[in-house]
This record gives structure tokens, sequence and C-alpha cells, in this order.
């Protein structure tokens, strides 16, 4: 499984790297971590640009963010089953290579059909990225510079949603957005350098292992026919339409066939075994429900701020960076707390917490500041640094050490699927409630005529002001949906932060993971 898989290998063979060499080899391997996980956020405020420039709607533009992550997700459960059939060097070298053609192909797209595919193909060289800078950088270090070593991983993991949304609105803003996928590529050339210097020899051993391929294959046709119905179905009027039952059908028989084939094989290709035990149940619900409600926000707040603000995909990014400044600050502390505090605790009050900061937005309207968005990104950064570390670990020790792989390999794989059909979910809800808001808000709506009279004494045609007061009704009904939305999330979030207390407490001497 992934971000553990190989790691269990990773330390035989291969000459010690030391010195400048070895710090060096540990930046490059975390900037490769670091450029997968901007694109999980750098394509969220340049959405309007991407859907102006193809001529569709900007709901269907979301398709751009989730089948990257739902390709991700898929791809995640096989990367310890490639490291170890053909070594982890070579697979993370490979992948590489292969994000980037597909960088380069996502920038040439010319149609949403064919960006849509070149981002599967993105997030599926994308996903074994992330398990396989962990598991070459456990190798390269010593033990005693391993947790400085993952430090440095868990870094670019909190700062580059800082620098996705700056960095996707000012590229949108000024060239154009198919340069948020042709700037990966000279980076990507870069690091596929900087590692066949680096770290030459330094693969990890090979065996040959049976690979489960029937549950793959119930895997990927759930899944995708599962992510197609979220995103299919606000536009084929949900189950009016055959096409979405369809699809929920198949969802539906191939994920029963897929839990039973992969309970009774010798060598599944996710191991739902480990689901048996209670804290590894209750953090991976937790996680999925907490991640999936705060990933879905970074969707639809530069949405929002673009399409009924008025807001630059800019100025969107700049508001959304802030939710990481905390969380970079905050982050280094969370090791400490847990010696002195149960983990439970720490993750109840940084999920908390985050539902505390959505609840802030519910009085949101189209006369808000820009601190007014920026305060909550900026305070939900401390419940963020106080969930992942802490959810982790508790995860992780539910384990027995050689089941440790599969979990954190689950546990990535449902926190990725969560972030993509979450996005689904809320984008099709919060649709929904705009064009009710905006209904509602018609019908009781007073001085309209002398709302028109003033705009046609301004110099606006008849027509014109009518556009203009719809447009008005519009973006407040918006705006209401957008406050109520943030409600519905914030009942999900204390849900998620009540779930972690049917966990046991993990042993006192157990030390805090990684994040996977």
């Amino acid at each position: 499984m992934a971000g553990g898989a190989p790691a269990a290998a990773a330390q035989e063979g291969g000459p010690p790297l030391t010195g400048a060499k070895l710090i060096l080899a540990g930046f490059v391997l975390a900037m490769a971590n670091f450029i997968v996980v901007l694109d999980t956020t750098i394509a969220n405020v340049s959405v309007p640009h991407i859907a102006g420039g193809l001529a569709v709607s900007v709901s269907s533009g979301t398709w751009v963010i989730t089948s990257y992550a739902v390709a991700e997700a898929i791809c995640v459960p096989l990367t310890g089953w490639l490291a170890n059939r053909f070594g982890a060097l070579r697979v993370f070298m490979f992948s590489l290579v292969g994000f980037g053609i597909f960088s380069t192909l996502c920038g040439l797209s010319g149609t949403l059909s064919a960006l849509v595919i070149f981002r599967l193909g993105q997030g599926f060289c994308g996903g074994p990225l992330m398990p396989l800078t962990q598991t070459l950088m456990l190798k390269i270090f010593p033990k005693e510079m391993q947790p400085k070593a993952m430090a440095m991983w868990a870094m670019t993991v909190v700062t580059a949603p800082i620098a996705g949304p700056i960095l996707g609105g000012y590229i949108s803003d000024n060239w154009s957005w198919e340069w948020i996928f042709f700037i990966n590529v000279p980076i990507v050339a870069l690091i596929f350098f900087g590692v066949a210097v680096l770290l030459r020899g330094q693969e990890t051993p090979t065996q040959k292992l049976p690979i489960d391929k029937i549950g793959l294959a119930l895997m990927v046709i759930f899944i995708g026919a599962f992510q197609m119905m979220l995103d299919l179905g606000r536009d084929e009027d949900w189950f009016s339409s055959t096409k979405i039952v369809a699809l929920a059908c198949i969802a539906g028989v191939f994920f029963v066939a897929f839990l039973i084939w992969e309970l009774t094989e010798e060598h599944p290709i996710v191991n739902l075994s480990v689901f048996r035990y209670r804290g590894f149940s209750a953090s991976t619900a937790s996680l999925t429900i907490a991640f999936g409600t705060y990933f879905a926000s970074i969707v639809v707040i530069p949405q929002w701020l673009q399409t009924s603000m008025g807001y630059t995909a800019t100025e969107a990014g700049r508001a959304m960076a802030f939710s990481g400044v905390l969380a970079v600050v905050a982050s280094p502390f969370v090791p400490a707390l847990m010696k002195r505090f149960d983990p439970r605790l720490l993750v109840f009050i940084g999920v908390s917490w985050i539902g505390v900061c959505a609840l802030m937005r519910m009085t949101w309207s189209t006369d808000i500041t820009f601190w007014t968005i920026a305060i909550p990104q900026l305070l939900q950064g401390v419940g963020v640094s106080l969930m992942i570390v802490p959810l982790t670990t508790i995860s992780l020790s539910s384990v027995q050490p050689h089941e440790t792989a599969s979990a954190a390999g689950i546990a990535n794989f449902g926190r990725t699927l969560a972030g993509a059909v979450a996005t689904a979910i809320i984008t099709t809800v919060w649709s929904d409630m705009s064009r009710s808001r905006s209904a509602d808000l018609s019908g009781v709506l007073n001085g309209a005529d002398a709302t028109s009279q003033a705009l046609q004494q301004q110099g606006f045609s008849a027509e014109q002001a009518r556009v203009a007061i719809a447009q008005m009704v519009e973006n407040q009904g918006t705006a209401v949906a957008t406050g109520e939305l943030f409600v519905i999330s914030a009942i999900a979030l204390f849900l998620a932060a009540m779930t972690i207390w049917l966990a046991p407490r993990p042993p006192k001497n157990v030390k805090p993971a990684a994040g996977h």
C-alpha cells in the first residue's frame, strides 16, 4: 500500500548520502511532493477562467479538480505494489516524467473533455509521488535525522496550499490559465535531473508480488461510476435521468462486489481488515468527513468571490492563501502538545475550531470586506495543524506494525476521495441553493420599480436596468446560499470532531506520525 509499503525495505542497499548532498537530495524530494500538492489547489481559483476559456459552465469546470483527485485516489493503493515490484526510485522517476507530460497536455487542451482526460493522467502519475517521496527520504536519511526529514516533507503539504491559490490566481489574471499546467514542466525537469544525479544507486529492493487485478478493476469501476454520477447529476436533473440511475446502480453493485472480493482475497489491493480496529475506523471516519468538508470550502469560496463578488483570480487567491499561514506557525508545536495531552482532545479541538471558522462565514453578504473573508481562512489554519498529525498518529498506532502500510494507504485513499466526492456534492448543493434563494428574493422584492427608474436616470436603458436588478438579486441569493452552506459544513465538522471519541486513547509512548 501507499505511504509506507516500500518503506520497510527502504533501509537496505545504496551508498549513504552525507552532508550537503544529503540535504540537497531531501530538498529535491520535498519539492516533488510540493508540486503534486500544489496541483490540488492551483486550479481552484482558476476554474472560472478555465470554464470561460473552454466555453463551459463554472460548475462543469470543477471536473478539472475532481478528476485529478479521483485519479490520485485510485492510484494510491497501487503505489506499494509498484515500488516493491519495480523499485521505488524507478517508479518515482517514471511517475515524475508522466506528471510532466500530462501537465503539458493539460495546457494544450482545447476542450473540457480533453482537459479532464489529461488531468486524470496527471493524477494517476502524481498519486505515487507523494508516498514515494516519503519512502525515498526514509531510505537516504539516517534514523536520527528522519524526524527532521519528515518535518521537511510535512512542511510542503502545508505550504503548497498557500502558494497554490496565489500562483494560480496570478497566472490566470496576468498570463492565461494554460500556464498553471505549463509551469510544472521546468520544475519537473529540474527535479528529475536532481534526483537522477543525487540518488543514483539508491534503488530499493524488488520482489515479484501478485497483484489483485480483479480488486483493482472493481475499485476503478465503482469509483469512476460514482464520481461521474456526482459530476453529471446537476446537469442531468439527478435521478430523473436514466443515465444517472444507471451510474448509481453500477457504483452500488461494483462497490458491494469490491467489498466482498477484498475481504476474501489472499492478496487484496486494499486491506479492508484493518477496519476491525476501532481506533483506525474512528480516526479514518473523522478524517474523511473533516477533510472532505474542509476541501470543498476551498473550492466554493474562490468561485463565489469571482462569480458574484467581482474579485479577480489573484485577489481570490490572496484571500484563500491565508489558510496556510497559522498552519505553518502552529504545526511545529503539535508533537510537543501530543506528548502532554490526549491526541483525541487535540483532534476534537482542531476539527471543532474549523467548524467555528465555518460558522464565521454564515453572515457573509455582498458587502463584506477582504479581511472578513481572509480572517476565517487565517484562523482555521490552527485547526488544520491540530487535525492532521494527531489523526494520523491515532490511525496508525491502532493497527499491528505489519499492517501500518495498509492503514496509511487506506487513510490517504479515503482523504483524497473524500475531497473529490465532497467537492462534487457541495458544489451541486450550492448551485441549487443559490437558484432557490435568488427565486425567493425575487418573490419578495420591494422597490424594484424605483430602483429601475433610478438606474435609467443614470443612463441605463430599461432592459439594462432590468438585467442589473436581476444580477443584484442573483448575487444576494448566492451570498445567502453561501452562508447557509457553511452552516451545513459546520455541522458536518462538529460531527467529525465527535467521531474521534469513538477511538480508544492511543498509547502514551506513541511517536507522532508523519502525514501520509
